[in-house]
């Protein structure tokens, strides 16, 4: 059985990652955001009650399993409290099972007034526009503010009132927009202070520790593979490392310690926002795929786009990551297509060549074309299928094709948004 084992989009994220990291964090002593904020949503179905997470970690609902947010995640405090407040309306006591790094940027309003404006000015890239981008943007520049910073409240005020000062002279000189009220952010930061210091702990001294015990840990990535910022299709990602790296980086656990590294993909391929996206259909596939799979985010709720599986990139993918197998999601919503296709390789417009691996310049994603290879559908329904020879054959042999081409395993297959709702090929989890 492993014990330290990431879980990560492979494509463009809203693969599934929630339900998955929620099932395999049961018998969790922690599991740990290690990236990203609440732009990220995971959806989970637990007794046919839909539960939806920004930036809490959703293996959190285990009763003994505690979560933790690594250094790498930037937290808006105003969500966060909002999102653990609202679990407790549901009967979900998580507030004294989070620990938070001090370490952790702080998403203030300057910085969501900052993503408005600027998507506003330039037209949009497809952020989330909850201040992201400019809250990794401060880190990156060393002007801003952490959670442990909250301990000296002068020092605080002071270093608040400079970002502040800094950001309104762009909002008004620049961007033609009203200037932010420096007393009200500090009113309303102090106000949740005490919290947030309570959640403060040393994160990689209790991970060392955990590991040196042999407790099972569960890394969660949030977005996906091709949203890194630096391996992703650039400008149209996030502002962190949604790759494996990013567990290292964003928990102060060595790279030496991860034991397994699971990527999550859809039977298809969706992206929000823009950006390339070589396999993308339109009409009435597109109309298909949207609404048997419910295609909506569950943080912004923008309509995905759609196409089909794309398996240059995913290959990709599993290079960049390590993976050491994968998790097939949403197969259930291929039930009923007559064919399915799958993409193989890229055509290479500029001088006919096939490509066999993803461009790295945008300008050069504008050159390619899918090459398909064309598989039976079928129209048996496989929702809530729990056993690999339970699910019609051309199920099966699409499955097996996936795997002979990008030469991995696929371990976990999920046939519902429900947790039961799975089939366990590889039991490397001792579920």
């Amino acid at each position: 059985m492993y014990k330290n084992i990431i879980i990560l989009g492979a494509q463009w994220g809203d693969e599934g990652k929630g339900k998955i990291v929620d099932l395999l964090t049961e018998k969790a002593k922690y599991v740990v955001r290690y990236q990203g904020g609440h732009n990220a949503g995971h959806t989970l179905v637990v007794d046919n009650k839909k539960i939806i997470l920004h930036v809490v970690p959703s293996g959190i609902l285990h009763k003994n399993t505690i979560g933790i947010l690594g250094n790498g995640v930037v937290i808006c405090p105003f969500s966060l409290i909002n999102e653990l407040n609202n679990l407790e309306k549901k009967g979900i006591i998580v507030k004294d099972k989070i620990l938070i790094s001090e370490n952790c940027f702080l998403i203030l309003p300057y910085h969501i007034r900052m993503d408005i404006a600027r998507e506003k000015q330039r037209g949009s890239i497809g952020t989330t526009k909850r201040g992201i981008g400019p809250a990794y943007e401060d880190k990156v520049s060393r002007r801003g503010l952490r959670i442990g910073d909250l301990r000296d409240k002068e020092n605080f005020s002071i270093n608040l009132k400079k970002i502040i000062d800094y950001y309104n002279y762009q909002l008004v000189n620049y961007y033609q927009e009203k200037p932010i009220n420096y007393s009200k952010v500090l009113t309303e930061i102090f106000s949740l202070s005490d919290i947030l210091i309570n959640m403060i702990a040393d994160i990689p001294d209790i991970l060392y520790s955990a590991i040196k015990n042999n407790k099972l840990i569960i890394f969660e990535g949030a977005q996906g593979t091709f949203l890194d910022i630096d391996h992703g299709t650039y400008p149209y990602v996030t502002s962190s490392n949604s790759t494996a790296g990013g567990a290292s980086t964003g928990s102060g656990v060595g790279p030496l310690n991860f034991d397994y590294v699971l990527g999550v993909m859809k039977s298809y391929a969706t992206r929000v926002g823009l950006g390339p996206f070589p396999t993308e259909v339109f009409n009435e596939l597109d109309a298909y795929f949207c609404n048997y799979g419910s295609e909506f985010g569950s943080t912004t709720g923008r309509r995905r786009r759609t196409g089909w599986l794309d398996l240059v990139a995913l290959k990709r993918s599993i290079r960049i990551n390590s993976l050491s197998g994968l998790c097939l999601t949403k197969l259930d919503v291929l039930d009923g297509l007559r064919e399915i296709k799958i993409c193989t390789a890229y055509k290479n417009l500029n001088n006919n060549s096939i490509m066999y691996n993803t461009p790295l310049s945008i300008k050069d994603w504008k050159a390619i074309e899918p090459i398909y290879e064309t598989l039976s559908g079928w129209n048996e329904s496989t929702i809530g299928v729990n056993s690999l020879s339970k699910l019609p054959l051309s199920a099966r042999n699409y499955i097996k094709r996936i795997e002979e081409i990008t030469e991995i395993p696929i371990d976990l297959i999920s046939t519902g948004p429900d947790r039961k709702d799975i089939i366990i090929l590889n039991n490397l989890f001792n579920i």
